[in-house]
């Protein structure tokens, strides 16, 4: 009992006072570290296109007393992400975290998908981290400190059925990110992959494919803060499912092929 307290204690001190950036903030994973974390006693950046919700939820983190200003952009605009850090950095500081997260799915056969689709799913889920993580890390490694989380997923591992487009755009962040900690390794500044598994999101609202380990949203948080604050170089959950797709990996094609059409989405 007496660990799980120092712990905690050292989870809450990670995170007392840091300037986190948190895109995607408005709702989904964004908006439970956003409430999370502010709890924790940092302070707190919040970006994403809809203003309203920003709001909603800055207001909601200062009537406990936290501290948070909205950030309304879109993370494929640089310009726009630049001039949100910029504002940021006016207000609270530097940026000590950022948390990259904001991410759209996609769900379509190759026989319905287009390049437009394809093309909406990478702008964000790819350029809009590369806008974020170049927005912030000149100051980072000028200062010598920082930590760039990057919010993947465990779709970045293989192909899934009816998942082109978010399959390999999740793949090229983690391979983004991977790049970007080995470039960054003695500047002071720390690389955190997270590939997160099914979470109870706006994200998995209305699928049809099966979703294993399903977790809620509030111990999906709870664990990437931990990840985060621990600066783990990577952290992939649930478990369970992480280790299966880790297996999948060394599987033959032909084997993984046959499991794949047996588990595809129902129409």
């Amino acid at each position: 009992m007496r660990e799980k307290l120092e712990t905690r204690n050292k989870q809450m001190d990670y995170w007392s006072d840091k300037v986190v950036l948190i895109t995607g903030a408005s709702s989904g994973i964004g908006r439970g570290l956003a409430l999370e974390l502010a709890r924790r006693g940092a302070k707190l950046g919040l970006l994403a296109r809809r203003a309203d919700e920003l709001n909603r939820i800055v207001s909601e983190i200062e009537a406990s007393d936290g501290i948070a200003i909205p950030l309304p952009s879109d993370v494929t605009d640089v310009d726009a992400v630049s001039k949100a850090v910029a504002e940021l950095r006016e207000a609270l500081g530097p940026i000590d975290v950022l948390i990259a997260n904001a991410g759209i799915g996609g769900s379509k056969g190759a026989d319905k998908l287009s390049a437009a689709d394809v093309a909406k799913v990478i702008n964000v889920n790819v350029i809009g981290v590369a806008n974020s993580t170049t927005a912030v890390i000149p100051e980072m490694v000028a200062r010598g400190q920082g930590q760039l989380v990057i919010i993947s997923s465990l779709a970045a591992y293989r192909g899934l059925p009816k998942s082109a487009a978010y399959c390999a755009s999740k793949a090229a962040v983690s391979a983004f990110a991977e790049s970007l900690r080995v470039d960054l390794q003695s500047s002071g500044i720390d690389v955190t992959i997270i590939h997160p598994g099914f979470i109870k999101t706006p994200l998995t609202e209305g699928r049809h494919a099966q979703m294993p380990w399903l977790m809620e949203l509030d111990d999906a948080v709870k664990k990437m803060v931990r990840a985060i604050a621990a600066r783990k170089k990577s952290y992939a959950f649930p478990w369970q499912l992480a280790t299966i797709v880790r297996a999948c990996m060394v599987l033959p094609i032909p084997l993984y092929d046959r499991i794949m059409a047996r588990n595809s989405y129902r129409e």
